[in-house]
């Protein structure tokens, strides 16, 4: 699985005026690691892992299971503080947030 990075416009900051994203639960990088897992780093410094490498393959894993293409994985970005894919696909940033602040990783399954 690809490790590149995907920059992608910030659409935050089209917006007039520019959206300010506050919440310390808002997702500000994010970066795709092998074995479909993501490194997250949060607005107010908390960093950690998500693993989704159960959740992708899982028969009730819905619209996610298109992530289990790892090309499409790789395309993960950073939109609105939350962490986002190509067809709408996202991740509560929240949730996240509180378990990694817990756990320092969020399994999703």
């Amino acid at each position: 699985m690809s490790t590149q990075a995907i920059t992608k416009e910030n659409i935050a900051s089209s917006v007039v005026p520019p959206i300010q994203v506050k919440a310390p639960w808002r997702v500000k990088a994010v970066e795709a690691l092998d074995g479909y897992r993501l490194h997250v780093r949060f607005i107010d410094g908390l960093e950690g892992e998500v693993d989704m490498s159960e959740f992708v393959r899982a028969p009730d894993a819905g619209v996610f299971a298109m992530l289990a293409d790892p090309d499409l994985f790789a395309q993960v970005y950073v939109e609105l503080g939350a962490v986002t894919w190509p067809g709408e696909l996202d991740l509560a940033p929240d949730a996240m947030h509180d378990e990694i602040k817990k756990n320092g990783v969020w399994r999703l399954k």
